[in-house]
């Protein structure tokens, strides 16, 4: 294979994996339209359209599809065998991508990455924020973060941060008007903004726990809302009762806005880890940020 025909068939995997022409061109370092140009190129040198686009999305054909599955293996073996490369080096370098539910982003990892930065300053991140459960082998990611509950089966874990306790609030305006539930099964007759599942679009049940006994309640109210910084502003506005974590409902708490409820009924959980397959060595560069995030986060 020429190398042109290599650059253009990873410029095509790029494009694939991140539904988008200016993400994959700033992944691969390139200006969309020179990546443009590269995959019109392929898509005439084979006679096929590898690619659907429509003014707001970018996704493989069926064509592109079979050719993306064949191909996604051949590119991770070349990604390792640059990684085995990289061990030689005296310190870490390369790209690390990253999976990562936007809170655990905002939360953990934004905090975190200038001190990264100046530590390993050969080393580039790049951090992908998805809430839906992307797999991260599929896609070429070299790990993901996500809830210790939504892991996928054999991989290394890492845990970072401490357990989360969740939080049912409701601003003090909204309780003087419809009254304080007592217990989670009043919340049927309260109302709740509801948060939808990313990943397959299904409302979120909340989760309550007391003693040994735990259980999940379907609540119905007049919002629905894929966001929980728009969760918890909806709610300290009085438009209903609304479902968080900690560090998303703290700040609220503190300014007086919000008031928690069914404290009793809260359960805690493990919180985030750091995730990636246990069947492939951990690369330097992957290894100096696996280490790096588990022993900030937990400071």
């Amino acid at each position: 294979m020429r190398g042109s025909e290599f650059a253009e068939l990873n410029a095509f995997a790029a494009v694939a994996e991140h539904r988008s022409f200016a993400r994959a061109a700033a992944y691969l370092r390139v200006s969309p339209s020179a990546l443009s140009q590269t995959i019109r190129g392929l898509e005439e040198r084979l006679g096929v359209r590898l690619l659907n686009r429509t003014t707001r999305s970018v996704a493989p054909s069926e064509a592109g599809t079979r050719l993306l599955a064949r191909l996604a293996p051949v590119l991770s073996e070349l990604d390792s065998a640059v990684a085995d490369v990289n061990t030689f080096r005296k310190r870490p370098a390369g790209v690390v991508r990253i999976n990562t539910a936007r809170f655990a982003a905002v939360r953990l990892l934004a905090p975190i990455l200038g001190r990264f930065h100046e530590m390993y300053p050969d080393v580039v991140l790049d951090l992908v924020v998805d809430d839906t459960l992307t797999d991260i082998v599929e896609a070429r990611f070299d790990a993901g973060i996500r809830l210790g509950e939504r892991l996928a089966k054999d991989m290394v874990a890492v845990k970072l941060g401490g357990e989360l306790t969740t939080n049912v609030v409701a601003s003090p305006g909204y309780l003087a008007r419809y009254g304080t539930p007592k217990t989670p099964r009043d919340l049927h007759k309260h109302r709740c903004i509801n948060m939808r599942i990313p990943t397959h679009g299904a409302m979120y049940r909340w989760e309550f726990e007391r003693g040994k006994k735990s259980f999940e309640i379907a609540v119905e109210g007049p919002l629905i809302l894929d966001d929980w910084e728009l969760s918890a502003q909806a709610a300290s506005d009085g438009v209903g009762i609304a479902y968080l974590i900690d560090a998303q409902a703290t700040p609220w708490l503190e300014s007086g806005k919000l008031t928690r409820i069914l404290e009793p009924w809260s359960p805690s959980f493990s919180g985030f880890y750091l995730y990636y397959p246990s069947r492939k060595q951990a690369p330097p560069a992957l290894r100096a940020f696996v280490d790096f995030a588990r022993q900030q986060t937990s400071a």
